[in-house]
């Protein structure tokens, strides 16, 4: 987990929010995918809504660092 903080600590908030945004849709067609069809990694989507929630959470400190 520390390498996904390390990675996006540098990047703007417009950068994380366009990243925040393919990760939402990347899990809303993984989660379509996930009912249809048993995927060989079933541990993927809970992957990726770990790294929403740090990439939320790095996006909220960085707004309220600017204000």
């Amino acid at each position: 987990m520390k390498s996904i903080t390390t990675e996006y600590k540098t990047k703007s908030v417009d950068e994380l929010k366009k990243e925040i945004d393919q990760l939402r849709k990347e899990i809303a067609k993984e989660a379509i995918e996930f009912t249809v069809t048993l995927p060989k990694n079933t541990n993927l989507l809970f992957q990726k809504k770990k790294k929403l929630a740090v990439l939320l959470t790095l996006q909220k400190q960085k707004s309220n660092k600017s204000k």
